[in-house]
């Protein structure tokens, strides 16, 4: 039976994971890209759970690191955090708020409902400078593996594009 000291610690437990940040993209929090799954309780225990966007994102031990001082310094030292692989991250898990922080951060957020489907060189991504939809795929390899190089041909300037998975 959980009780109303649990789910308040829980609750905090997941306000406090929620205002971590991504190293790689510092302008989202993990609950803005989908990658906190669940907070619960096991034997008075904290046991946060967190999807990464790829297997091998090198970010994972820095985020999870991250959630564990965020706990501490709610005073919540009896914490672990899972790492949780199934089911697959996918871009729909991305917030409607994340979205717009990535656009205006200047990196084209993934097509809505396109996670798990990468269409590259037969999708048209929208410049987040300009608007333009006149762009073109330069590199599936961005400055990170979660991101495709685009650039636009209105605006001429080059930018990221969050891939769909």
């Amino acid at each position: 039976m959980v009780t109303a000291l649990q789910n308040d610690i829980r609750q905090r437990a997941w306000d406090a994971a929620a205002k971590v940040v991504d190293p790689e993209i510092p302008v989202l929090t993990i609950a803005d890209l989908g990658v906190l799954r669940e907070v619960t309780m096991n034997d008075g225990c904290v046991e946060v759970a967190i999807t990464p966007t790829y297997s091998g994102c090198p970010a994972m031990n820095v985020i999870a690191l991250e959630i564990e001082l965020a706990l501490q310094r709610e005073g919540l030292t009896s914490a672990k955090v899972r790492t949780v692989l199934s089911p697959a991250w996918t871009t729909d898990w991305l917030s409607e708020d994340g979205r717009r922080k990535l656009k205006e951060y200047g990196i084209a957020p993934p097509q809505k409902g396109s996670g798990r489907r990468a269409l590259f060189g037969k999708q048209t991504v929208a410049c987040p400078q300009c608007g333009s939809e006149d762009t073109e795929l330069l590199s599936e390899f961005g400055s990170t593996s979660c991101k495709a190089l685009w650039r636009c041909r209105g605006c001429r300037e080059p930018f990221d594009y969050f891939k769909c998975h």
